[in-house]
């Protein structure tokens, strides 16, 4: 399509290198023609205005830069958000592990069988001014919000896929609408994790089964892959067992552990030998973290 004639009002007569096909991206073309009607002028003017437009409108989805995207959200475990701790991420205690009450049970369509726990998400109210409050919160997915096939999608079954949910923790729902609101329309996006201190690892279990809980993760947040290295062997792959939690069946006792997490993003960090050789079951250990 060739940009607008001024002198008969028609597309095909300019020279092709005023195109704006290259620079109206993600289907502005419309929104460019707005601006090209009137004169060659207004023309630059669309064409920056466009430009710049394009620039935002088409940032890469994924966190940090995403789209928003539709949702609902809904809130539970209490005005002090005890009913919130442990959860299907195996976070258990979660003013303890650091993520307080920013918290959200994911619906079936986000949580991705658990490889979503610990990722972080941007949420805004929207739509009703009667019940939103002019507020965003950063909530971390620690839960899972199961569906409720008995009910209808839009009468109670508010996590049925493949409906995308936040259920989220009751005191953080109150920073973006009012208690008495119930289920709200939202907005969300992922945003990166800020995290205080080191990647975190609980070893538990028992020799030939060591299960190590991983809290704590910045950048992308949601751990896809990791491998642990005693100081006596190479290398290994872990299995996730739920949630956040890892195994390894290799016997690693008495040697000083160190661990490689990957994100969802393709990022890795190492923590060399984060844990001494005397660790015993139950302890936990700080290393390395993204930034």
């Amino acid at each position: 399509m060739h940009p607008l004639n001024e002198a008969n009002g028609s597309w095909e007569q300019l020279p092709s290198n005023l195109l704006f096909k290259d620079v109206c991206s993600c289907k502005l073309l419309k929104f460019c023609s707005v601006f090209c009607r009137r004169s060659k002028r207004m023309a630059v003017v669309g064409l920056v205005m466009v430009g710049w437009l394009a620039m935002w409108v088409c940032s890469v989805d994924g966190y940090g830069g995403g789209g928003w995207i539709n949702a609902h959200a809904t809130f539970y475990g209490g005005s002090d958000a005890s009913g919130t701790m442990g959860g299907a991420c195996g976070y258990g205690n979660l003013y303890s592990q650091g993520y307080g009450t920013n918290t959200a049970a994911l619906s079936t369509a986000l949580f991705n069988n658990g490889l979503s726990c610990g990722s972080c998400y941007e949420i805004r109210c929207m739509n009703d001014r009667q019940w939103c409050l002019p507020a965003t919160i950063v909530v971390t997915a620690t839960n899972f919000c199961p569906p409720n096939n008995a009910l209808p999608n839009n009468a109670g079954g508010w996590c049925n896929p493949p409906l995308h949910h936040f259920d989220l923790s009751q005191p953080v729902f109150e920073h973006i609408a009012r208690y008495r609101a119930g289920i709200m329309p939202v907005a969300y996006r992922r945003v990166p994790c800020q995290r205080r201190g080191g990647i975190r690892f609980t070893i538990n279990g028992h020799s030939y089964f060591n299960l190590v809980l991983i809290t704590n993760v910045g950048g992308a947040g949601d751990v896809h892959a990791v491998s642990v290295k005693g100081s006596r062997t190479g290398w290994m792959s872990m299995s996730r067992n739920w949630g956040q939690n890892w195994q390894s069946n290799n016997y690693l006792n008495g040697q000083s552990l160190s661990f490689k997490v990957t994100t969802s993003d393709g990022r890795s960090v190492l923590s060399y030998n984060v844990v001494p050789a005397r660790w015993s079951f139950g302890q936990t250990f700080s290393g390395a973290q993204f930034r």
